[in-house]
Formats: C-alpha cells, sequence, structure tokens
C-alpha cells in the first residue's frame, strides 16, 4: 500500500459518510449535498445524519437534511477560510441552524492516517510483554478500563487487538473496530499507574502494522480537545488528515 493509496481509500470513505464523491474534499469551492443512507458507510455512525461536515483542509464538504441545503451552505460559504466552519464562536450560528432540525452540533474530532516510513520505521520498545489478541480473546475486557479500546455496544466490529502485560497482568490494550469495509479505526487504553512509559504509542504502532498485514487501512480519531492522543497519534506513525462535525437530534 502506498501513500497515495492510503488517502484514496480514506477519501472513498469519507465521500460515503458525505453523499459525495472523494473529488469533492479537492476542491476550491465548499460542497453541500443531501444525506443519503449508504452501505458503505462507517458503521460506528449508523443511519441519515441530519448534519455532518468534513474537511481534508481545501473546502469543506457538507451532507445534511434536504431542508438544511440553503443554511448550511450559506453557513459554510460565509466563513472565509475553511476551518472557520469547525471553531467557536462560528459553532453557535451552526447549532441555530441545527435547532429547527432538533440537533446540535456533537461529536468533533480530528482523524490521523499512517505515514508508512514513521510507522514502519519506530523503534518503541517497552519492557513488558506484548500480545496480539484475536476477538475470542475479548470475552473478558468488556470493561471500563478498555473503553476506548473496545466497543461493547458494537463487539462484532472488534476485529483484532494488541495487548501489553505485567506479570501476566494486563496493563495497556489497543483495539481496532472495523467502522468501514476498508478501514479500522485504533483506540488505545493504559492503566493510570503504567502511563507516561511509552505503553500507548508501542501499542497502537504495534496493531497498525497487524491491521496492514490483514489488508486493512488503520486510522486513529482523538477529539479535538485530547492534546494526549494527539501526541500518541504522532509518536506511533500516525500524521493529520481530516476533521469531522456530526450533528445528533437532541434528546428530549
Amino acid at each position: 500500500m502506498t501513500q497515495k493509496e492510503i488517502l484514496d481509500i480514506a477519501l472513498k470513505q469519507a465521500a460515503a459518510d458525505c453523499s459525495c464523491d472523494p473529488e469533492d474534499f479537492s476542491r476550491t469551492e465548499n460542497v453541500v449535498n443531501e444525506a443519503v443512507a449508504s452501505p458503505s458507510a462507517r458503521r460506528d455512525r449508523p443511519g441519515v445524519p441530519v448534519c455532518r461536515l468534513y474537511s481534508f483542509g481545501p473546502n469543506a464538504v457538507a451532507s445534511c437534511r434536504k431542508d438544511l441545503i440553503p443554511e448550511i451552505t450559506a453557513y459554510l460559504n460565509g466563513q472565509g477560510a475553511c476551518y472557520r466552519c469547525f471553531q467557536l464562536p462560528n459553532l453557535y450560528d451552526l447549532n441555530r441552524i441545527l435547532e429547527k432540525a432538533d440537533a446540535r452540533a456533537s461529536r468533533m474530532a480530528a482523524a490521523f492516517l499512517p505515514d508508512l516510513a514513521a510507522v514502519f520505521g519506530a523503534d518503541l520498545q517497552i519492557p513488558y510483554e506484548t500480545r496480539l489478541l484475536e476477538p475470542e480473546d475479548f470475552r473478558d475486557l468488556y470493561v471500563p478500563e478498555w473503553g476506548n479500546a473496545l466497543c461493547a455496544d458494537k463487539k462484532q466490529l472488534d476485529m483484532l487487538g494488541a495487548g501489553a502485560y505485567d506479570g501476566g497482568r494486563l496493563i495497556g490494550l489497543a483495539g481496532c473496530s472495523a467502522d468501514g469495509d476498508d478501514m479500522w479505526q485504533i483506540g488505545i487504553d493504559v492503566l493510570p499507574a503504567y502511563r507516561k512509559q511509552g505503553i500507548a504509542s508501542a501499542l497502537t504502532n504495534m496493531l497498525a502494522r497487524a491491521v496492514f498485514e490483514r489488508d486493512r487501512l488503520p486510522f486513529y480519531c482523538a477529539a479535538w480537545s485530547n492534546v494526549i492522543s494527539y501526541r500518541n497519534a504522532l509518536r506511533s506513525g500516525f500524521r493529520p488528515a481530516w476533521v469531522e462535525l456530526n450533528a445528533e437530534t437532541v434528546r428530549k
């Protein structure tokens, strides 16, 4: 797999998520489409979104309810630089639009793709035993300590893991879920007493390599405010690729 192929896979997946064409993410103008169901959309976010915004850098791409298209288009085009569509205080204006659909901006994330030279060139040794784990090994691991690495609500998506052990005790776990047909997302947890020892980056990197061996593309997401997770992504060999914002219906 080459860097171009990595980006092409990510753009194809983003296009399925945003009801658009992969080329739309490299246009100079913003793109807004009606959100429709797609069998190829990411499995960790089922259903048709009220509104979803993506940016790979050059522009912003939105998919939303049909009745919101005029106002979402005006919002995107009124910000100047596309990155301003994702920041405060402009998001207050977006939420005022979304209120008409009983929704508001919720999940905001930065996504990272692997840099092949960095992933396979990293030397991230730790003084603990490490093991690759298969789904049958996860049976007793759906507990709060491993809530970022595994997803109890979507166990069927958890495909592979990498664990670190101290005297037979699991102290760190990276897991990946098959969020797309070709893309597996990595999450990581380390027990508090074992943090700041390089365990997270070693396991993330180990699992990324294993995902490539399964002919899938590993990717990594972090909340915008999670500086620790950003650093782990970079140390593990991942680089910033896109940002996304998802709106969800407000529960009453």
